[in-house]
Parts: structure tokens; sequence; C-alpha cells
């Protein structure tokens, strides 16, 4: 009787078996998707885990991003591409929702289809790999392209919201320090004082009005009285940033245009223009200074 020969499967250098597939996790949500539940990062990651314990995978490494309008870039995107390419030869697969989670633009389809990696597209029940037929690939790109007309239509209405906002005379982001977000009439979101730190900027402008402080010498005396912005004590280039935004006047600055604000103004108008002559004569005479010094030093 001829000696069975016993096969044994050898072990990946993470202790997974060779042979097994390996498989990284993406996720993304931007702050509208994150009032569905369907497109949540929890729901998105559940239905990942579960196509994966399905397919055999093994799942190497989780991805999400949280858009905001504050933060739109996808850092963790970035690390997902950084650790597919140190980890090649172990992992080549990326598990994603569907095209308009994984994409946001040609230029991500482009730096994903030059790796060489298995994509697959879960609620879509697409699989995209170097091996898919040109018609496959062709499919995906058409769905690549109404991915990014999705993003582009989204980001036209936004921009139409945003000047209906500003047209009406309110302010269309989030609100600066001194103020705070708040749900206005008809739904629409606006800013409304901030009760703890309004007095303040209103003590900022007030004191450097009376011409008495210099930009430093007002940030120390506040700082000596422990006064605080939003739990952080006062710097010089906050509180230049803050002297000079016209928002706190009750007028705003948009798209190069200045618009009568409906919000409530924290300082007059006539102090708002007082504290922009004396920042600009201070900023005059700093170049003056300047200009005389270096004309001073001997050739």
């Amino acid at each position: 009787m001829p000696a069975r020969t016993l096969t044994v499967t050898p072990a990946s250098k993470n202790g997974t078996a060779a042979g097994t597939i390996q498989a990284v996790l993406y996720a993304r949500v931007s702050t509208r998707d994150q009032e569905k539940e369907g497109f949540s990062i929890p729901a998105q990651l559940r239905l990942l885990r579960d196509y994966a314990a399905s397919k055999g995978f093994v799942i190497a490494e989780e991805f999400t991003d949280v858009e905001t309008a504050k933060a739109s870039g996808r850092t963790n995107f970035t690390q997902m591409l950084l650790y597919l390419e140190k980890r090649k030869a172990l992992c080549r697969t990326i598990l994603v929702e569907k095209t308009d989670r994984l994409y946001r633009n040609l230029k991500d389809w482009i730096t994903l289809d030059s790796r060489d990696l298995e994509i697959h597209f879960v609620k879509e029940n697409g699989i995209v790999s170097p091996n898919s037929r040109s018609s496959e690939k062709l499919m995906h790109g058409m769905k690549v392209l109404m991915a990014k007309n999705y993003i582009d239509n989204l980001s036209e209405e936004t921009r139409k919201g945003m000047t209906e906002k500003v047209c009406a005379g309110i302010y269309p982001s989030f609100a600066p320090v001194g103020y705070r977000n708040a749900d206005g009439a008809g739904g629409k979101r606006v800013i409304i004082s901030d009760p703890d730190a309004a007095p303040v900027i209103a003590e900022l402008f007030g004191r450097f009005a009376a011409g008495h402080h210099s930009l430093r010498a007002l940030v120390r005396e506040f700082n000596a009285e422990g006064v605080k912005l939003r739990g952080h004590k006062l710097h010089s280039s906050v509180v230049r940033q803050i002297l000079r935004k016209r928002l706190y006047s009750g007028d705003f600055d948009w798209d190069g245009t200045t618009y009568a604000g409906t919000h409530e103004p924290l300082v007059t108008r006539e102090c708002w223009q007082r504290v922009q002559e004396l920042l600009d004569a201070r900023a005059e005479n700093k170049i003056r200074k300047v200009k005389h010094d270096f004309a001073s030093i001997p050739g």
C-alpha cells in the first residue's frame, strides 16, 4: 500500500493560513449622510463584515472617514493606500459598500486602478480586479462617472443653498467664536450670540478701539485676567483675526462681497471701523520702521 502524503498548509507571517484572502474594509460618510441610518459608518461596517464572513475573508484592517464641511479630507483613505502598499504581498482586496463610498473623483479611480487591487462593491454585487473583462471595466467606469456626477450635483446644490442664505442675510458657515449655530425659521441654520464668548469679543473690540493698547499688550492684559475663549487662553494671531472679522459688526464678507447680516451684532459698525483704522495704522508704522532700519544699515 503506497504511503500517504500529508499536505501541510503553511501559515503566513501574521498567523493567517496561506491561501486565505485578507481584505481591508473601507466606509465613508459625509455630514449629510450621517442623518440617514443606511449611510452610517456602523451600518456600512456591519454589511462589509457580514460579507467578509460569507466569503471566508479575513479582515486585516478597517478604515473609516467622516467628512464634514470644516474638514473634507480623507485621511484614512490615504492611510488605507499606504497600508495596502506596505502589505501588497499579503492583502490586495478592498471591501466597500458601493461605488460612491470609495471614489469622490476620477483621480481616486485612477489611483486605485493602478494598484492592481480586487475591489468588492457589496451592495452593487460587483467585483473589479485586474482580471476583469473589458466590458466589466467599462460598466464600472460608467458607475464611477455617475458617482462623480452625483457628487458634483450635490456640490452645486450646496453652493446654491449657501448663496440663497447669503442673499437673505444669513451667515452660511460655521459660527465663529462669539456665536453658535442654531435652528432658525424655516429650518435654516443661523448663528446666534454665545452668552459666554460674546461679551469677551465685545470687550476686546472696546478696549482696542480706545487706542491705549497694542495688540500684544491687549492679549497680555486679558490673559492676566484669566479670560479664555472656548477654553483656551488668548493669542495675538487669534485676536488679530477676531478684530479683523466684519461679522461682529452685523455685516459679513462672502465670496468677495459684503452683505448686511440678520444676526445680532456684537459691536457697532463704528467701533469695528475704528479698530480697522488702528490696526492699519500700526501695520503701516511697522512697515515704515522696518524700511527705516533697513535704510540705516551701512553699505
